[in-house]
């Protein structure tokens, strides 16, 4: 690595299928515990899915407060919460360097349940029934602007939407900005909460999603010769980055820290990964440079992993393509096995999950491995997490438009 701003993780908050904080999601994955279910959000007998990665009792005015919730889509609400867990972890007081404290929170679609009910607000009761909270709830910026009203952050805030990479670019992002001197601190993230009817009969209708309705918990099998599709989640998931000087200087815990950015598209085609998976490899190998280090260096990846009969084999294609033959010994797992596909916020908790391997030993397995894929023969860590002590760890997104983004993590030292 180059002299540089040093930036270091100092806390994290999320949720998702698996539980309503980082301690319950980490104890659930560790264990190799699914968090898909049916639909309980609307009725979706009549779907060709009907199961999703739901979060279970999460109560937006306990959380947030009655009034102010109604005002947030569902979203935003789980961007907040993450956030608000993120910083209390890391013991932040945001108002002591408000004006060099950024947001960056990344999504896929925004507000889709505010978006629908507008719509049918509209169609049902002409245009006086839509709400004037409905453009403000339902904007993809809206999460990041929410978060930084609720903290009192003043530095530079945005929302990458880039589909299922949004997350990872919101992290990548605010590396950037502390490394360039534009803020000291960077909450970055995603969040996502696409369960709603719309955005499942639009991802039925692309045929992206899994129809193993009999068994939603064996559904999300990534890497596996008989994964049908991805499933559907929710969830949001906040970091706090500071340089490694802010970070010190008011004595913050450090718990890892981000060494490498990678970021390319495939300019090849709307959904689809480009061929042998060139765009991939490409931003793994930019990401390996900025980090300054080798593919031995790596001891797990945090895959993509999405569960779907394309994605599985090209991701491999890639990892191949960057590593030559150090891919076949580097552990690599989706977790989206098990907390399902989410979407913008995916990157942002998969970041979460390679820095829990970092701290604790552990690497995340890929659960319901069962049949051989010829074409995915790398080691996906089936079934059962693995004791590993690690140093350096990358975590992969790519997203619907081509976009490509690696991100690699560093053990706290």
């Amino acid at each position: 690595m180059t002299d540089r701003t040093r930036v270091v993780v100092t806390g994290y908050g999320a949720l998702c299928a698996l539980g309503n904080n980082v301690t319950d999601i980490w104890e659930a994955a560790i264990a190799g515990k699914s968090g898909i279910a049916p639909i309980t959000r609307f009725d979706a007998s009549e779907y060709p899915t009907t199961f999703a990665g739901e979060i279970k009792g999460f109560d937006p005015a306990a959380e947030i407060g009655k009034k102010e919730s109604r005002r947030l889509d569902r979203y935003s609400q789980l961007s907040v919460v993450a956030t608000r867990q993120a910083i209390d972890m890391a013991g932040l007081d945001v108002s002591a360097n408000a004006d060099r404290t950024g947001v960056l929170i990344g999504t896929g679609v925004g507000g889709v349940e505010t978006m629908e009910s507008g719509i049918e607000n509209l169609v049902t009761g002409g245009p006086r029934r839509v709400s004037p909270f409905f453009v403000p709830m339902m904007l993809a910026n809206m999460a990041s602007g929410n978060v930084a009203i609720d903290i009192g952050a003043k530095g530079p805030n945005f929302a990458p939407v880039s589909a299922c990479a949004a997350g990872a670019h919101a992290i990548g992002e605010g590396v950037t900005m502390i490394r360039n001197g534009i803020a000291d601190v960077v909450i970055a993230g995603g969040a996502e909460a696409p369960i709603a009817r719309i955005g499942v009969a639009g991802f039925s209708s692309m045929g992206a999603l899994s129809t193993r309705n009999d068994a939603p918990e064996q559904a999300s099998r990534p890497f596996d010769a008989l994964r049908d599709g991805f499933v559907l989640a929710e969830g949001a998931a906040s970091l706090i980055l500071e340089s490694l000087e802010h970070a010190q200087a008011r004595g913050a815990t450090i718990l890892g820290e981000v060494i490498g950015y990678g970021l390319t598209d495939d300019a090849n085609h709307m959904v689809q990964p480009a061929p042998g998976g060139e765009g991939a490899a490409r931003a793994i190998g930019l990401a390996l440079a900025d980090a300054g280090v080798t593919p031995e260096q790596i001891g797990y990846i945090n895959a993509h992993g999405t569960s779907t009969p394309l994605n599985e084999k090209l991701e491999t294609a890639a990892v191949k393509r960057a590593f030559g033959e150090t891919a076949y010994s580097v552990p690599m797992s989706s977790t989206k096995s098990m907390t399902g596909h989410l979407l913008g916020a995916a990157g942002a908790i998969e970041g979460v999950f390679t820095l829990l391997a970092l701290q604790n030993g552990i690497l995340p397995p890929t659960i319901n491995q069962t049949d051989a894929d010829p074409d995915c023969d790398l080691d996906y860590i089936p079934n059962v997490a693995r004791v590993k002590d690690i140093s350096i760890a990358m975590s992969n997104s790519m997203g619907f438009g081509g976009h490509n983004v690696s991100l690699i993590f560093a053990k706290a030292q």
